[in-house]
């Protein structure tokens, strides 16, 4: 008598259509850990960062912004990748990662509109659209990108992905969310081109659909390819789910190997929390477009954004809703957050972090908070609450306007 199959759980191993297997559920999501050297190669604080959260059980490490792009950078101290110049300090950032069994793809960026360098130069976009933010419409307008300025960055991406798989990473993740770059194609708001790149759903899913070609031409077949796309920017005229939900279907049809979801962006950070339609004691959120999107699709899933009771990760698993789990920020509190969570504890109460209820600047200061964690992890000593808003800025602002002024201009 043939036996079913049991249903997974968070401790279940997944071999994705690449040929690698993940061993559990559990994913590291992407945070932005600004651990580079101020030229942009992994620092060791980087390196042991990584290996503590190996250490802390997780399946699966997807790494912090990387940039494609020397001339753009999300925060000072990104990592950069853009040729073999770092390779060695790359490959033991891989290393440190992979030395207790977890997997590690790196997340590749190119942050468009919503670049933080360098100051005194015009970011690029799909449109000369600012954002929706005081003074930044004002005085950080981007310069709309040329057609041929479009393909160099698609084969920015393609360069980075190579230059990482050849460092021994396990793939990559390239960004489509978060109000980046190709996030920024996707948006109605942002893209009011009138060209073979904007103007219907088809041409601002075209960018991110190149990529993801010129990408996996890049690494091959048995490499992961990931994508993080928004179920939503959660704006009015924004991306819509309805959008979103083809767009998954598209990239599915280029045989992805994983979709993260995500939402939100740098006006409406909905990936912390910020969404202006979720309610604040779900456990997880974007949950209603990850069950609409199964019904269409067998995508590989992870549902990233508000996870933290056990119980409930292990439901949507075993349901099939989604295959992994993306939990990001208590991994800054807790780096053997994957082995409690295999061990069938929740996660702890979370952090409370300083806020002043405006949240663009509070999503600010959730990310300080946090990156001091990851500074602190990394030099082998372990998190510390930082109490105050004062305090909060004491720990971080000094360093983010120290960066600012010595990242090397290249």
């Amino acid at each position: 008598m043939i036996k079913p199959n049991p249903k997974p759980t968070l401790a279940s191993p997944l071999t994705l259509a690449c040929g690698i297997t993940i061993p559990n559920r559990i994913a590291k999501s992407a945070m932005s850990e600004q651990l580079a050297d101020r030229h942009g190669s992994p620092t060791a604080d980087l390196q042991k960062l990584y290996a503590a959260w190996a250490r802390g059980g997780a399946g699966l490490l997807i790494t912090g912004n990387v940039m494609i792009d020397h001339r753009a950078f999300v925060e000072p101290r990104n990592v950069v990748l853009e040729s073999a110049k770092f390779l060695q300090a790359n490959k033991l950032w891989a290393q440190s990662a992979q030395a207790n069994g977890s997997k590690i793809i790196m997340q590749i960026n190119h942050p468009g509109r919503v670049a933080v360098l360098p100051l005194l130069k015009k970011p690029i976009a799909p449109s000369a659209v600012g954002l929706d933010l005081p003074a930044m419409n004002i005085i950080r307008i981007p310069r709309a990108m040329t057609e041929s300025e479009i393909y160099e960055q698609i084969n920015r991406f393609a360069t980075t992905a190579e230059l990482a798989v050849k460092a021994g990473f396990d793939g990559v993740q390239v960004h489509a969310a978060h109000g980046y770059l190709l996030s920024q194609f996707l948006s109605p708001l942002a893209n009011v081109r009138t060209d073979g790149w904007g103007g219907t759903p088809e041409n601002r899913r075209r960018m991110l659909i190149e990529t993801v070609r010129a990408v996996r031409a890049a690494i091959g077949k048995d490499k992961i390819l990931s994508v993080k796309l928004n179920s939503a920017d959660f704006q009015k005229g924004g991306l819509s789910q309805e959008e979103s939900l083809k767009i998954a279907l598209a990239l599915e049809a280029e045989e992805i190997d994983l979709l993260e979801i995500s939402g939100g962006n740098y006006e409406s950070p909905a990936q912390l929390g910020y969404a202006p339609d979720r309610s604040a004691d779900r456990d997880a959120y974007f949950i209603d477009y990850a069950t609409a999107l199964r019904k269409q699709s067998k995508l590989p899933l992870i549902l990233t954004g508000g996870l933290r009771e056990v119980d409930f990760m292990n439901h949507i698993v075993a349901n099939g809703t989604v295959d992994f789990v993306g939990l990001a920020r208590p991994f800054a509190v807790q780096p053997d957050l994957a082995k409690q969570l295999l061990d069938g504890k929740s996660t702890i109460e979370p952090a409370h972090v300083p806020s002043i209820g405006y949240k663009p600047v509070d999503a600010y200061l959730q990310l300080a908070w946090h990156a001091t964690q990851f500074r602190r992890i990394g030099r082998g000593q372990p998190p510390k609450a930082i109490k105050g808003l004062l305090k909060t800025f004491v720990a971080f602002g000094p360093r983010m306007g120290f960066n600012l002024i010595t990242q090397n201009k290249f």
